[in-house]
C-alpha cells in the first residue's frame, strides 16, 4: 500500500467519517424534500425562498473553511478572503452575463448591456473564453489561486507576518474594491454584474435550477471538507501546525516556511473561488460591495465563533452566525453590528477555542466523570 493509499483509508476509515456521509447526505436530500415532495399550506413545507437562502449559507461555509484551512492551521489570518470570494464569483457572473446574449435589455448578441449603454465597441479581450463553463470553471480557481500566489510569494518570502500581514491583505481587497466600482474596469462599476437568465441551458429563476445549485453547494462543501480534513491530518498538516506555534523553531529545523505558507494560502484562495462561484447564481447578483474589507472580518468572526483550527467548527460558526444575521436584521436591523462585535468580544474573552472548543471540553469532563464512577474501572477492563 502506497503512503496516499494508507492515508486515504486511514481518512476514510476513522468512526466519525459515517456520521459525516449521513449529515451530508441528509442535508442533499432533505432541504429538496421539504421543499417538494409536501403540499403546499404543510407546516413542515420548506418555502422557494428558504432554497437559495440556505444555499448562500453552504457557500459561506466553503468560504469559512478555506480562511479556517491558513488561519486556524497555518497561522495566516487574512482580513482580504473576500477578493478572492469575490474574483471567483466575478468569473462565474462573466459566464452568465455571455449566455444572455440577445435577450438583453439591448438586444446586443456579445456585448453585456452594462457595456452598450457604456458606448463600448467590442468586448475587452479577457472577457473572451467566459461564453464556455468550461473555461469560466477553470477561471474560478486560476484567477484567486494565481492573485494569492504572486501575493502570498511577495509576502512570505519577505517574511511578513501577524498583523501587518493581515493589514497588507486587507488593503489587497480595499484596492479591489475601488478598483471593481470604476465603470471602466470592465465589469459592470457600482452595479456589478445581475439580470442572469441561464446556466448550461437551465433557468436560473426555475426550482429545479435552485434545487440543483443547493445540491451542488452541499456537494462541493462536502469534498472541500475531505480536501482540507486530507491536508491537516498529513505531514504537511503538521508542519502547518508547527508554523502557526512556533514559525521560527520550525524555519531553524529546515522546513520551507514559504512554500507551506504558500500552498495553504493558495489553496484556502482557490476554495474561496468556488465558494463564490456557487454563490452567484443563487442570489442573482455580484458586485464590488463583496471585495468590502467588512466581510473579510465577518468571515473571520464565523471561524472564531466556531472554533479556529478545527474544520467543523468553521462551518458550524459560518451558519449559526449567518443564521443570526438572517433574523436579526429582520427583527431589529439597528442591532446586528453591535451583536456580531459583541459576539466577537465575547468569544475571545471566553471562548477562545470557539463553540467546538467548548464542545471538546464537555465530552472531556463527561470522560472523567466516567472514569471517577465506582466500577468504571472494571467495567472498562472487562
Amino acid at each position: 500500500m502506497t503512503p496516499l493509499t494508507f492515508r486515504l483509508a486511514r481518512l476514510l476509515d476513522a468512526r466519525g467519517w459515517a456520521a459525516f456521509a449521513a449529515i451530508a447526505v441528509a442535508a442533499a436530500m432533505v432541504v429538496p424534500l421539504l421543499n417538494t415532495a409536501l403540499p403546499a399550506g404543510h407546516p413542515l413545507r420548506l418555502p422557494d425562498y428558504m432554497v437559495p437562502l440556505l444555499g448562500k449559507y453552504v457557500c459561506y461555509a466553503i468560504l469559512a473553511l478555506a480562511l479556517d484551512l491558513c488561519w486556524g492551521y497555518a497561522g495566516i489570518l487574512s482580513l482580504g478572503h473576500g477578493a478572492f470570494f469575490a474574483l471567483g464569483g466575478y468569473c462565474m457572473g462573466m459566464y452568465l452575463m455571455r449566455q444572455i446574449g440577445t435577450r438583453g435589455v439591448y438586444g446586443h448578441p456579445v456585448l453585456p448591456d452594462f457595456m452598450v449603454f457604456l458606448n463600448w465597441k467590442e468586448l475587452p479581450a479577457y472577457w473572451y473564453g467566459f461564453d464556455m463553463f468550461w473555461y469560466a470553471l477553470l477561471m474560478v480557481v486560476l484567477v484567486p489561486g494565481a492573485l494569492a500566489f504572486v501575493f502570498g510569494f511577495l509576502a512570505f518570502r519577505s517574511r511578513v507576518t501577524g498583523v501587518y500581514l493581515s493589514i497588507i491583505t486587507q488593503a489587497l481587497t480595499f484596492a479591489m474594491m475601488l478598483g471593481f466600482f470604476r465603470n471602466n474596469f470592465g465589469f459592470g462599476g457600482n452595479n456589478g454584474l445581475t439580470d442572469f437568465k441561464e446556466l448550461l441551458g437551465f433557468d436560473v429563476q426555475a426550482r429545479s435550477t435552485r434545487i440543483g445549485l443547493y445540491v451542488a453547494s452541499v456537494l462541493a462543501l462536502a469534498l472541500a471538507f475531505l480536501a482540507c480534513r486530507f491536508v491537516v491530518t498529513s505531514k504537511l498538516g503538521r508542519v502547518m501546525l508547527a508554523l502557526r506555534d512556533a514559525e521560527s523553531r520550525v524555519r531553524f529545523l529546515g522546513y520551507s516556511v514559504t512554500s507551506a505558507k504558500l500552498f495553504a494560502f493558495t489553496l484556502s484562495a482557490m476554495l474561496a473561488g468556488v465558494a463564490g462561484a456557487l454563490y452567484v447564481p443563487q442570489v442573482g447578483i455580484i458586485n464590488p460591495s463583496e471585495f468590502s474589507p467588512a466581510n473579510s472580518i465577518e468571515v473571520a468572526i464565523w471561524v472564531a465563533v466556531g472554533g479556529r483550527g478545527t474544520l467543523v467548527g468553521a462551518v458550524l460558526g459560518a451558519f449559526l452566525v449567518n443564521f443570526a444575521k438572517t433574523w436579526l436584521t429582520g427583527a431589529a436591523p439597528e442591532v446586528w453590528l453591535f451583536f456580531l462585535g459583541a459576539l466577537f468580544i465575547g468569544v475571545t474573552l471566553f471562548l477562545p477555542r470557539g463553540l467546538a472548543g467548548l464542545a471538546g471540553q464537555w465530552r472531556a469532563g463527561l470522560g472523567a466523570a466516567f472514569r471517577r464512577r465506582p466500577g468504571a474501572v472494571e467495567a472498562r477492563d472487562a
